[in-house]
């Protein structure tokens, strides 16, 4: 058998099949995802899942940002994986950064490395420095919604404060010439209409019924000669009045 062959359970492979094994596996994701893997982290898995947990789920640019504001030693590796993975997805697969949504998440458990503590009367305590594998995988999906410019409604607070606080300022304004005389109506204009007309007619009518109640009454408040009467007129009263006319 040459060697360009390989047997194996009784068939016969070409020997570049295992050259080529890993190309001939083929992706390992969907055609619009990428991946990025990261090993043998010095990180405990409980406390890479505590921040992995937060960003699962997330547009990548927010995760990223996120990220950078967490004070936590595992939040650097998951940035760091996360950037790698975006790269391989802009690079390798030409898909846009911008649409990119971390949709797989995980950390696995890696070897642990085991110490001793030394402790009295010869004995010795274990120390595990526990490692992580840290896997994330990317998709690109619909752009991210903008959020709705708020609305403020007609009958709130806000809106009746702002509208009382309008209405100040513009009452607290100088109102120029211009401004008045174009406000004004013309003469011609008030005489032709009629409600005008006839309020003035009302006001006239009134006018004369309030003289003639007012002309009425000082002729009764008067006597035969044009003095003014005041309270009744007694028996003497009247004789002095009837020898003044004799004269």
């Amino acid at each position: 058998m040459s060697n360009d062959t390989l047997t194996r359970g009784g068939s016969v492979r070409p020997k570049e099949h295992r050259e080529n094994r890993k190309k001939n596996r083929g992706r390992k994701v969907e055609d619009n995802q990428a991946m990025a893997i990261a090993k043998f982290i010095r990180v405990p898995p409980r406390k890479a899942r505590l921040v992995m947990d937060e960003v699962r789920g997330q547009y990548v640019f927010d995760a990223l940002a996120f990220l950078s504001y967490i004070p936590n030693r595992a939040a650097g590796y998951i940035s760091k994986v996360l950037s790698s993975a975006v790269a391989n997805a802009a690079n390798n697969h030409n898909l846009d950064p911008r649409n990119l949504k971390l949709i797989e998440a995980r950390v696995d458990e890696g070897p642990r490395m085991k110490r001793v503590q030394p402790r009295a009367q010869g004995r010795a305590y274990a120390i595990l420095k526990r490692t992580s594998h840290i896997t994330v995988i990317v998709e690109e999906v619909e752009p991210k919604p903008r959020k709705p410019k708020k609305v403020v409604a007609t009958g709130t607070r806000a809106a009746a404060a702002r509208a009382a606080r309008t209405e100040t300022v513009a009452a607290s304004q100088p109102v120029e010439a211009s401004e008045v005389e174009e406000t004004v109506t013309p003469v011609s204009e008030v005489e032709n209409t009629s409600p005008v007309s006839e309020t003035v007619n009302v006001e006239t009518a009134s006018d004369k019924a309030v003289e003639t109640t007012t002309e009425t009454a000082v002729e009764d408040t008067t006597d035969e000669i044009g003095a003014p009467i005041v309270g009744e007129t007694t028996s003497e009263d009247t004789a002095v009045i009837k020898a003044e006319e004799k004269v």
